[in-house]
């Protein structure tokens, strides 16, 4: 089947080149298999257009309808579900292995601030100088903000050491 010239969706009217067609009235009726020619002059004596809802079906399944409010219907449809949509957005929290408490209790406020919006989060444990040597204190760090957040996030990606800092990935529990 050729597309439709006009780059609509749906053909419309003259527009559909079945024979016969499975034709809904406009109220919502099977109305049953009807030639092409008795489907439009219907269509026409309620005043509304006739629409190709299933192209692929055989016979194609038409339907009678007002063709720019079905339109208006799916852009509207369309855009509620872009507008539910929701792009994951991936947040880092960058600590030092010699974080003071408060500090600490701050950033995991935050953590979970990230988390409750649905956000994946990103935990970075930097290094400076011989910090590199005490990598077990990143460790103890990254373990207990895993426990405290047992209950929001699952752990996507296990600490790791990457260059000079060690990575934790949680992503929120559905």
């Amino acid at each position: 089947m050729a597309a439709n010239p006009k780059g609509d969706e749906h053909r419309i009217n003259d527009r559909i080149d079945a024979r016969e067609v499975r034709l809904v009235d406009q109220d919502g009726g099977m109305v049953g298999v009807v030639a092409i020619r008795d489907a439009l002059t219907r269509a026409e004596d309620v005043g509304l257009d006739l629409v190709e809802i299933s192209p692929n079906a055989t016979p194609p399944v038409c339907k009678i309808l007002d063709y720019g409010k079905f339109k208006y219907e799916a852009q509207k449809k369309a855009n509620a579900a872009r507008k539910k949509q929701r792009v994951i957005e991936v947040k880092e929290i960058k600590m030092r292995p010699s974080i003071d408490d408060n500090d600490y209790s701050i950033k995991m406020k935050k953590v979970r601030e990230f988390l409750d919006e649905g956000d994946k989060v990103k935990v970075t444990m930097r290094f400076r100088g011989r910090e590199m040597a005490h990598q077990h204190l990143a460790m103890n760090i990254l373990e207990k903000v895993r426990e405290e957040l047992a209950d929001l996030a699952k752990i996507e990606q296990f600490p790791k050491l990457e260059g000079r800092q060690m990575i934790m990935v949680m992503a929120p529990l559905k």
